[in-house]
């Protein structure tokens, strides 16, 4: 393994629909010294353009099925408009960044989601051996940025919508291989906090230990389980650290001051 560290830092889809802090997140994003990879959701703007399409956008305990229209939809979205808007903004901060799918480079390949209950559609699940981590080190080691949208493929012709949480963990896990990564949330919370209502109550170090009781306990619960349980996934399986934290705060990260940190012990 390299000895130089990795940041790979996944930015949520609220600020990704507020243009004002989306610019000023990446301009801190630029601003991260080092090797960096970028992964980003979609937020609202696909639900927008498919409305104005005629696309019915369906959604089932707040995930989004993926019929054929609507993935037109989302690679559009995801794999075109927000992903080039964000590199060109990052361009625009002396960020040389390179925009790609998990098709790009055979960056990310995924299975699609096996009908058990419902039928996702054209949702991929990535597997172990998911990320082609060798062709990211050569994006990396020619000095650009990936930057990557919530969009795989199957390996044979298919493309697919996939978690983009998931694809950031999966990228940490991989590349911890090549470098000491590290796994950033970006979100619009300050991090994880004993008191939902209190933005200064973050929780500044969890193990996983702490993380147990604080769910028993129902400090740490509804969507911030699935967060939670996504990086200490990640830890075990050879990533350093896991932050997540408020997108606004990004400058605070050099300092080790940036929201919640997820550690090992």
């Amino acid at each position: 393994m390299s000895n130089s560290t990795l940041n790979i830092i996944k930015i949520g889809g609220n600020v990704i629909d507020n243009d004002i802090q989306l610019e000023a997140f990446l301009e801190k994003f630029a601003a991260v010294p080092g090797k960096k990879i970028l992964v980003h959701g979609g937020g609202k703007i696909a639900t927008r353009i498919a409305s104005e399409l005629g696309v019915e956008a369906k959604m089932i305990d707040g995930r989004r099925i993926t019929d054929e229209a609507m993935l037109d939809v989302v690679t559009m979205v995801y794999a075109g408009l927000t992903n080039k808007n964000i590199v060109a903004k990052l361009q625009k901060f002396g960020c040389d960044s390179i925009g790609l799918s998990g098709a790009d480079a055979n960056a990310i390949k995924a299975v699609k989601r096996p009908v058990r209950d419902v039928d996702y559609g054209f949702v991929g699940d990535i597997l172990a051996d998911s990320v082609n981590s060798l062709a990211i080190k050569k994006f990396l080691d020619a000095g650009f940025v990936p930057v990557f949208s919530a969009i795989t493929h199957n390996g044979n012709g298919q493309l697919l919508n996939t978690n983009a949480d998931t694809i950031a963990s999966a990228l940490a896990i991989a590349m911890s291989d090549h470098y000491e990564a590290c796994l950033i949330y970006c979100f619009e919370k300050n991090g994880v906090l004993l008191d939902v209502n209190d933005e200064n109550s973050v929780i500044e170090n969890i193990t996983a230990a702490e993380y147990v009781r604080y769910k028993d306990a129902g400090i740490i619960s509804d969507g911030m389980i699935p967060k939670v349980e996504n990086a200490f996934d990640a830890i075990n399986k050879g990533v350093k650290t896991v932050y997540i934290g408020n997108a606004s705060n990004l400058h605070l990260f050099q300092q080790r001051k940036f929201g919640t940190c997820l550690v090992n012990k």
